[in-house]
């Protein structure tokens, strides 16, 4: 993974589109490990705490809770919990599926239909990181249900909208790859070639969710990461 200062986040490049008492969410970086790992490389939860003690001059500790997690080479939206009070209301929203998650992901081959719903069952190999799709239910298998359509046509690649049901290990980036659809850069799921900066082009778009404290109603989208290709989208 590319470790380039300018690639991933720190606390001067963090890029912050919403934050308020309770909650602050991310447009994570390609590269970027949500929490700490066997890597011990520095996480993005690690990186917010960092941005929120400088910003508000905090002394000692900062409070941060993580709500969930994007793959490595994924960009897009992380939340993040800045309160005790907010963090449990948030997890309690994932489980009761009550936030609506959109990822954009772009293809090389054209999806056999222009919008489906797709229903596998994953099962995770822990020894490669790797979780494989089944059109029927084997041993250890879980779930897994996604929604897909085509945005647009790009001159080599296609741009697809996906929202998800469940919240499996590598779920879209190993469904897409069952029918032929690996995202453009995941030598891990199929594609033929990865990118420069080991990035995979699958964004997490948009977040829609009630807030866990204000009630307020919540429709926060990142911005595409700057390559031609994601430029092209737009």
């Amino acid at each position: 993974m590319n470790k380039n200062s300018k690639t991933l986040s720190n606390k001067n490049n963090l890029q912050v589109i919403y934050e308020d008492n309770h909650i602050i969410v991310v447009n994570k970086r390609a590269g970027d490990i949500v929490q700490g790992d066997k890597t011990g490389d520095k996480p993005l939860s690690d990186v917010v705490k960092e941005y929120i003690k400088d910003k508000y001059n905090k002394p000692g500790n900062v409070y941060l809770g993580t709500v969930h997690r994007l793959d490595r080479p994924t960009t897009g939206l992380v939340i993040f919990s800045k309160t005790s009070k907010a963090l449990p209301r948030l997890n309690k929203l994932f489980v009761s599926k009550d936030i609506s998650k959109t990822y954009w992901a772009i293809v090389k081959n054209q999806p056999p239909k222009t919008q489906d719903t797709l229903i596998n069952w994953l099962k995770k190999n822990p020894k490669n990181n790797k979780s494989t799709a089944y059109i029927k239910e084997v041993d250890g298998s879980k779930k897994a249900i996604l929604h897909y359509k085509t945005l647009k046509k790009l001159d080599n690649y296609y741009l697809l909208e996906i929202n998800l049901e469940t919240g499996r290990h590598h779920q879209i980036r190993s469904q897409l790859s069952s029918i032929g659809c690996s995202i453009k850069g995941d030598l891990k799921y199929g594609f033929d070639r990865s990118n420069k900066d080991a990035s995979i082009h699958l964004h997490a778009r948009q977040i829609t969710f009630t807030h866990p404290v204000s009630n307020e109603d919540l429709n926060i989208t990142a911005p595409l990461p700057k390559d031609a290709i994601w430029d092209a989208c737009v």
